[in-house]
């Protein structure tokens, strides 16, 4: 199975509450047993049931990629050494909370906000990637305004050119433009996604499918 459409407590916006690499995946502790067992299935990668600030919002508060997750200080000590026990952390000292929002990577690069650019050099350190600063229509909610895997982008439709060409550049994929949950434009909120499948809230269209499947790589396996 390389694909799946699911809702958490009938809310459509999964990336919110969900985020994978190509190594694992951290979810929320009220995620059912049957979900956890699907993301399981399409992503093919253990699943870790966590909280972030005594929230389900897992999405929002974790970046990185399958070297390692990045969060802010924030967090509750007791969640970050919860997280420790299943991959690799660095924790950054910042006001920010929604570490989740403000970066885009996968395994080859890494885009940031210039909300954290005092710390690109310990991101691109930790990831092990290229790390460049950058927008997403001139917007700095670059992880909130797309997903990338290994194989491919998908951003929202509002990206600039020279937004795009730096994303392919640094995280050496093609970008493709689509939306979630029939319509929407904030591309994470509805979209889970490592290089072995994806899960898209239970809103999102079968043309929207189509369209992540093509973007992320699906179509060509």
């Amino acid at each position: 199975m390389k694909f799946a459409t699911l809702n958490f407590q009938n809310n459509p916006h999964l990336g919110i509450f969900t985020f994978a690499t190509d190594n694992f995946c951290f979810t929320n502790k009220e995620m059912r047993e049957k979900d956890v067992l699907l993301l399981q299935k399409v992503l093919k990668i253990p699943v870790y049931q966590i909280s972030a600030l005594g929230t389900s919002l897992i999405g929002m508060f974790i970046g990185g990629n399958a070297k390692g997750v990045i969060v802010s200080n924030r967090l509750q000590e007791e969640e970050i050494e919860e997280i420790k026990k299943c991959s690799k952390v660095l924790v950054i000292e910042t006001k920010h909370t929604a570490i989740g929002n403000l970066i885009l990577a996968n395994d080859k690069g890494c885009i940031i906000s210039k909300e954290i650019e005092s710390f690109r050099k310990d991101i691109a350190n930790f990831l092990g990637v290229e790390t460049k600063i950058g927008t997403i229509a001139s917007m700095e909610l670059v992880g909130s305004l797309a997903v990338a895997n290994s194989n491919g982008c998908l951003t929202t439709k509002w990206i600039k050119s020279k937004e795009k060409d730096l994303i392919e550049k640094t995280l050496e994929v093609k970008v493709s433009c689509g939306s979630v949950n029939f319509g929407s434009q904030w591309i994470r909120s509805g979209l889970v996604a490592n290089s072995n499948g994806f899960l898209a809230g239970e809103e999102t269209t079968g043309i929207e499918l189509g369209i992540i499947a093509e973007a992320l790589g699906f179509t060509k396996k």
